[in-house]
């Protein structure tokens, strides 16, 4: 740290800018340190490298607007909903199975909810479409408590928290689907709230700078944790934030200095450390560290003496002023300085340990709230301190183990109750009761009014059908009809069919494409000039490729989102826009096209939250398989992610081989999705390999959409005969292997198109389990089962996939079913090496099939030896999962 070797020339400057600010105001006082700052870095001087403020409020007394509701009143309300969310979980947890819960969370939040409930959040009840909260998942209790004294839930409900079962139970943490009129954001899963706030904000500024909804003065508020923001997915976007100016965005940190286990940084000031990151990423930043109490001992630090111990003091330190009491803050804090100790002389330890923290302040988060609800430029983080455990006394107040506190003591628990003036008696507090005052109480009456001004109830989710017309099939002929000789890929014809639908009449103007940063490689560099990539503030530069074609098109009514290299952000941005008929009343088709190997795999978590959210639309597994990419090695190569998909009951999920087969799935899904307005998401995997597309066979349809048909069967009614299935790419090898097997070795096939196993799976799995549930019921036989019914001879299944994708259906395949798979680490190559590598060639699928034939007795093994050998197949080649 510098040394001040000349405080005299020190004041000077200080009175200097005092008077600046005296006489011409804070702005010619930012213009003057502006300046002042280029001349230093002109002239070579370094500056400091921090960019953050004393560790104080960011609003000073004087400049706090004022709180206009009544402070008893609300203070009266927000311990009522303090006691209702303690009491919901320790009743969930007296008993022996102990559900869980969490106290400590909300506990240390509940003013920063309060205050935004009584005047910030706005409702959708009237004409302003409402704010949008992405609440932690953590504090979830709370938002129940305070719908419990609003009426929204009973008492029954309360106490089936964390019982869903049977039904009327409310869900641990924010669960659109288990609770779809109530929680709009799935959020628990920490980090995921903050991105998916920052990129629903930058959906809306997108569907107002395009025309489509006008949102107005409409907020995203997200509150998390400070030990939340280690994730990455918590701060990793927050630059886009502040590059794309989204004033419509708010975050609210509850920095309580406790992760789960420990402080957030003991050893540091997790506070100020935010405060750069987020200055630094070009956000405002609001800090709400001290409560009023504080006021008058700040206003008497004329040498700031008290400033600089604020500022030296690590978060560890403050935890335990906060768990140990007033007489040890007195010693520790306060007594580094004979002058600090005189300070607070005239006060108890008490008065001390009450010294309350900004993020219990109703009057300090309500200023805090009203700057950044005025801010449009750019968005805003109002960083609060608070104490984790507040109010729970010595059971868990600033305690290390916070965090699993599920109930109190009888002694704290009465501490609690005299704290916070319940009027609950002694006799009565073991059983730990609620309180709801009568409906027509002052309280009541206040909490409701106050919500009304703001537009209703909060949280609450519209799911309000708003059916689309979509295309009929006939729309996509060019993919029906088949390319002819000329070859493509099944991602041409995706990109082909999803120009088709950005001229639609219809919805056109609501399908947004998405790519992370892969559309050339896609083949969608044609769209960038038709449809333009969305920028905030146009395009400001001539592009290089600027004189070609398809050059690169930046517009602020562009309708491509181009996130970057950002699988996270542009899964995100998907979000935002299938969640849109929800949040927005305002359905969108998005389509979010993607490597494979970086979907599922990598944003896993988003993917079940988008589950979770009701999502509606696309995902487009581009570059899919792990044979088809070739040349490009273990990373890229993707055989596993159909199985990933397969966990998300309501993701469908397809491996289409040839256009017209995604030309029917897409459109089933726009019908499913958008006219019928089905919960359900889709992923669609596509290749990049090339070959002649065919007509689409009459009449397959359905068996494209259920998950499987009949692509070709053989005219032979005698001799050997064998069942070929695959999808994707490897259908192509199977359709090979099936004129090796005729030409060479007198073995007819009918080869089957498996479009989708996992849909055949679950619908077989549903049947079995109608089965089970009726036995006095004839049984009913899966789709797949009825289609082999008649089939002869074994089943030889071959996918790019590793195995356990197919071996779902074994259940379900009658008679004698052999799977080939791509089980291993991926590899460079070519195709053909590839495929050989892995044992899903056509070689593999004729070895398979006449050893299946072998064991059936149809053939003799010498057939099967001498095969091997004109095949080419090295038996003693190494096991492609142990290379």
């Amino acid at each position: 740290m510098i040394e001040d070797n000349d405080p005299q020339e020190t004041r000077e400057w200080l009175d200097a800018l005092d008077a600046v600010v005296k006489n011409a105001g804070e702005e010619r006082a930012t213009y003057l340190m502006d300046e002042l700052t280029k001349r230093a870095f002109a002239d070579g001087i370094r500056l400091p490298a921090a960019i953050t403020t004393p560790f104080r409020n960011t609003i000073s007394p004087a400049e706090q607007k004022q709180m206009p509701g009544d402070l008893f009143m609300e203070r009266r309300i927000r311990s009522l909903v303090r006691w209702n969310a303690l009491a919901m979980v320790m009743r969930a947890n007296d008993n022996d199975e102990a559900l869980g819960g969490h106290i400590s969370s909300f506990s240390s939040s509940a003013t920063l909810y309060d205050v935004g409930c009584n005047y910030f959040f706005r409702g959708s009840d009237g004409d302003h479409p409402g704010d949008l909260v992405f609440y932690q998942g953590h504090s979830a209790p709370g938002m129940y408590a305070r719908s419990y004294l609003e009426g929204r839930l009973t008492e029954e409900q309360l106490d089936n928290f964390r019982r869903e079962v049977d039904g009327n139970g409310l869900s641990s943490y924010p669960h659109p689907w288990l609770m779809p009129d109530y929680w709009q954001f799935p959020t628990v899963s920490m980090g995921l709230g903050p991105i998916q706030a920052i990129y629903q904000a930058r959906v809306m500024k997108y569907q107002t700078d395009r025309g489509l909804v006008e949102h107005g003065d409409r907020n995203v508020w997200c509150f998390m944790g400070d030990g939340e923001c280690d994730e990455p997915e918590s701060l990793g976007a927050i630059s886009l934030a502040g590059r794309e100016k989204l004033g419509n965005l708010i975050f609210v940190v509850n920095c309580n200095l406790q992760r789960l286990d420990g402080p957030v940084r003991g050893n540091g000031k997790i506070m100020q450390e935010l405060e750069g990151v987020f200055r630094g990423a070009g956000w405002d930043v609001l800090k709400v560290v001290w409560g009023r109490k504080w006021d008058p001992l700040l206003e008497r630090d004329e040498k700031g003496l008290l400033q600089k111990r604020m500022d030296e003091v690590c978060d560890g330190e403050l935890q335990n002023y906060k768990y140990n009491g007033g007489a040890y803050t007195r010693e520790h804090f306060f007594g580094k300085y004979p002058e600090l100790l005189e300070m607070v002389s005239d006060l108890s330890d008490n008065d001390i340990m009450y010294l309350n923290r900004g993020g219990h302040d109703p009057y300090k988060v309500y200023a805090a709230y009203a700057e950044a609800a005025s801010q449009y430029e750019r968005p805003t983080v109002v960083l609060a301190l608070t104490v984790k455990g507040y109010g729970t006394g010595e059971s868990g107040e600033a305690n290390n183990e916070t965090h699993s506190l599920k109930k109190l003591d009888l002694e704290s628990l009465k501490a609690f109750r005299d704290r916070f003036a319940i009027p609950i008696s002694d006799s009565e507090l073991a059983s730990v009761p609620y309180y709801r005052p009568a409906p027509d109480s002052p309280e009541m009456k206040y909490l409701r009014e106050r919500r009304e001004a703001l537009g209703g109830f909060i949280p609450t989710r519209r799911h309000a059908d708003n059916p689309l017309d979509v295309p009929e099939l006939e729309t996509f002929k060019a993919q029906l009809k088949g390319s002819g000789e000329r070859a493509a890929s099944t991602t041409m014809g995706f990109v082909r069919l999803l120009s088709t639908l950005t001229k639609d009449k219809a919805i056109g103007e609501r399908v947004v494409p998405i790519v992370p940063d892969e559309a050339r490689t896609f083949g969608m560099e044609g769209m960038f000039r038709q449809l333009g990539i969305y920028s905030s503030v146009g395009q400001r530069y001539t592009p290089q490729d600027a004189g070609q074609i398809m050059f690169y098109k930046e517009d602020i009514k562009g309708q491509i989102l181009q996130e970057g290299i950002n699988e996270a952000g542009a899964f995100s941005a998907w979000l935002a826009a299938a969640t849109s008929y929800s949040t927005s009343n305002y359905p969108m088709v998005p389509f979010y096209i993607f490597y494979s190997m970086f979907g599922f795999q990598r944003i896993g978590d988003l993917a079940w939250a988008a589950g979770d959210s009701q999502a509606r639309g696309f995902l487009i597994g581009a570059t899919s398989g792990r044979t088809t990419l070739n040349g490009e090695g273990l990373q890229h190569q993707d055989g596993q992610s159909h199985l990933l998909a397969s966990t998300i009951p309501n993701c469908m999920s397809y491996d289409p081989t040839y256009a017209y087969e995604l030309a029917v799935i897409i459109q089933d899904g726009l019908r499913r999705m958008f006219r019928e307005c089905e919960n359900k998401f889709y992923y669609i995997t596509t290749m990049n390999e090339n070959y002649p597309q065919p007509e689409m066979p009459k009449g397959v349809e359905e068996g494209i959409v259920r998950g499987m048909y009949s692509l070709r069967q053989s005219t032979r009614s005698e001799g050997p005969t064998v069942q070929l299935m695959g999808s994707g790419s490897i259908l192509r090898e199977v359709e090979a292997a099936a004129e090796i097997l005729s030409r060479d070795y007198d073995v007819s096939a009918d080869i089957w198109s498996v479009t989708s196993v996992n849909e055949l799976f679950r619908e077989g799995r549903s049947v079995r389990r109608w089965n089970l549930l009726h036995p006095e019921e004839e049984p009913k036989v899966p789709y797949v089962t009825g289609l082999l019914a008649d089939a002869r001879g074994p089943c030889v299944m071959a996918t790019d996939y590793i195995a356990a994708y197919s071996e779902q259906l074994r259940a379900f395949i009658p008679g004698r079913f052999v799977v080939l798979g791509t089980d291993g680490f991926g590899r460079s190559d070519t195709r053909a090496k590839l495929r050989g590598f892995f044992e899903v060639s056509r070689e593999f699928v004729v070895l398979a099939a006449l050893s299946a034939l072998v064991e059936e007795g149809s053939i003799e093994r010498d057939v099967l030896i001498a095969a091997r050998r004109n095949l080419g197949i090295d038996p003693d080649k190494i096991d492609p999962m142990l290379a």
